[in-house]
């Protein structure tokens, strides 16, 4: 089952169970996939709906840090309860140890030598590793490795 109908089946179960929250997360993520089909005239794949969902985790983060800086848990709880749903669609994180040993094997590979080469590493890992790791780790892993 492609990921896409997952999500679709369990929009569905979140509608039997009442499960309001999960379900209005579970609509918006499925309103962003569609949204991006129309658009781009396609058919997403795995690959781009993880895409979208990480898109998605990464502004949840950025309004849970915006929220408790004003002061406003409550709005914080809630980005904090959609979060946690979408998570579920992302698949499993490689850990911070197989991100530094990835990006020196990308490294390695292109003869990068400096933080000139921060662009060219970048956009090798974001091609090898988009979906399997935090791009964050992933940055500041490759930041680190040209340093030396």
């Amino acid at each position: 089952m492609s990921l896409k109908d997952q999500i679709t089946e369990d929009m569905k179960t979140a509608m039997r169970a009442k499960d309001s929250e999960r379900l209005g997360t579970i609509r918006l993520l499925q309103a962003a996939m569609k949204q991006r089909e129309v658009d781009e005239r396609i058919t997403l794949d795995d690959a781009a709906v993880v895409a979208i969902v990480d898109k998605l985790i990464k502004q949840r983060k950025d309004s849970i840090t915006a929220f408790e800086g004003a002061g406003r848990q409550d709005l914080a709880d809630k980005e904090k309860a959609e979060l946690a749903v979408l998570a579920a669609y992302l698949p499993e994180r490689m850990s911070e140890a197989e991100v530094q040993q990835a990006v020196q094997a990308i490294v390695a590979e292109l003869g990068a030598a400096g933080p000139g080469d921060m662009g060219k590493v970048m956009g090798a890992a974001k091609a090898r590793l988009a979906g399997k790791a935090d791009m964050g780790l992933v940055s500041a892993a490759v930041k680190a490795a040209l340093a030396r």
